[in-house]
C-alpha cells in the first residue's frame, strides 16, 4: 500500500461567507467552486477546501491512495480511528492525534 501526498488541504470553520471574503478578496485566491458546504479555492500549488463546520479546526493534509479499503484496513489495524468516513475518502485520525484525509484516486 503507497499513500502519497496530493495537493489538497482542507479546513473546517463555521462561516463560509466570511471565509470566501477573507481567502478571495483579501489573499487573492481563485474560487474554483462553491456549495452551501464548501468552498474550493485555487491558491497555487494547493487546493483549499474550506468546509462548514460547528468549530474552527486546523488544517487537513491529504493523501491518495489506489484501495480506500485497503487504506482504512491497514490504518486501522496501525492504531488510527476514522473519524469521518465518505465511501471513496476518509477523515482519519493516528495514533498522536494528527487528522488528515485519504482520497481513493
Amino acid at each position: 500500500m503507497r499513500f502519497r501526498s496530493n495537493n489538497c488541504v482542507a479546513i473546517h470553520l463555521r462561516s463560509l461567507a466570511k471565509a470566501e471574503r477573507f481567502y478571495g478578496d483579501v489573499l487573492g485566491f481563485k474560487l474554483r467552486s462553491k456549495t452551501k458546504d464548501q468552498l474550493e479555492f485555487d491558491t497555487g500549488v494547493l487546493h483549499l477546501y474550506v468546509n462548514r463546520s460547528s468549530k474552527a479546526q486546523p488544517p487537513v493534509p491529504s493523501f491518495s491512495v489506489k484501495s480506500i479499503a485497503k487504506a482504512k484496513r491497514l490504518l486501522k489495524a496501525a492504531g488510527c480511528r476514522v473519524v469521518k468516513d465518505f465511501g471513496s475518502a476518509i477523515y482519519v485520525r493516528d495514533p498522536f492525534g494528527i487528522v488528515f484525509d485519504v482520497i481513493e484516486d
